[in-house]
């Protein structure tokens, strides 16, 4: 194992010992120096964890989510200098670390709260003038073949849990949950309008409708895929949410190919 590798592993990992061959040029110990830099590396990727998952270290406490983190960290070693990106696996290392069980909903949070992450710095576009697609859907002479782009931020989540109600909770100074049913599924939209990034309780129609969207499907095909999964499915509700707040920024008809 190289001399880059040893030190790599003993900056993340706490129990490891200040790997040989390090020297300090003023003299001082290179085991203490190591310790002091290894405490602030851990340090800034625990806070960028805290600063991307808000609500999941509300849920659990301040101690139990630096616990958590680190290790997380030891297991998941940042792979790209820009932190913004980091933590994307904390869902997935969540759902198996077992002194998470106990709050059930803990991923999905995680999962909501990365998309948010992912929302807002998601590339500009920008969206077409809600003018243009009255205009656009009612001089269309074929709306069921028209295709739909929306914002590169918009994203969906699909929960067994009450997720965009827990987080919403957390957004109040008290963070509470009176009669809220934790257990009750939810799905989630989560798009930046503007310089906002803004979560919705969606049905679930309007999740395959969105999804059939992005797939690059036509407007009908992608509404009668929302109304198969959900009958009461509301294609004129869920065109006014996603004009309503700007995420639509092209209409277009596809090319026709020649024979």
């Amino acid at each position: 194992m190289n001399t880059h590798t040893l030190f790599a592993e003993a900056l993340l990992d706490p129990q490891k010992n200040c790997p040989p061959g390090l020297f300090c040029r003023n003299g001082a110990d290179p085991a203490s120096r190591f310790a002091v830099y290894r405490n602030n590396v851990l340090r800034s990727l625990i806070g960028a964890l805290t600063d991307h998952y808000p609500v999941v270290a509300q849920l659990v406490g301040d101690e139990f989510f630096s616990a958590m983190a680190r290790q997380f960290i030891s297991q998941h070693p940042p792979l790209n200098p820009r932190l913004i990106e980091y933590g994307n696996e904390l869902a997935h290392f969540i759902e198996g670390f077992s002194p998470a069980s106990c709050v059930p909903y803990l991923a999905d949070i995680a999962r909501l709260e990365r998309l948010r992450v992912q929302a807002y710095h998601a590339a500009d576009a920008v969206p077409l003038l809600h003018e243009q697609i009255g205009a656009a859907l009612s001089d269309c002479q074929a709306p069921d073949l028209l295709h739909l782009q929306l914002h590169p931020s918009v994203s969906t989540l699909n929960s067994s849990y009450a997720v965009v109600a827990i987080w919403a909770a957390h957004q109040q100074p008290q963070g509470l949950l009176p009669g809220l049913d934790l257990l009750e599924g939810q799905n989630a939209l989560v798009l930046r309008n503007g310089q906002h990034v803004e979560v919705f309780a969606v049905d679930p129609g309007s999740i395959a409708f969105i999804r059939g969207l992005q797939s690059g499907w036509p407007l009908g095909r992608a509404a009668s895929c929302g109304q198969n999964v959900a009958p009461e499915f509301d294609l004129s509700q869920c065109l006014a949410l996603l004009i309503g707040h700007n995420v639509i920024t092209e209409l277009y008809h596809p090319p026709r190919v020649s024979p």
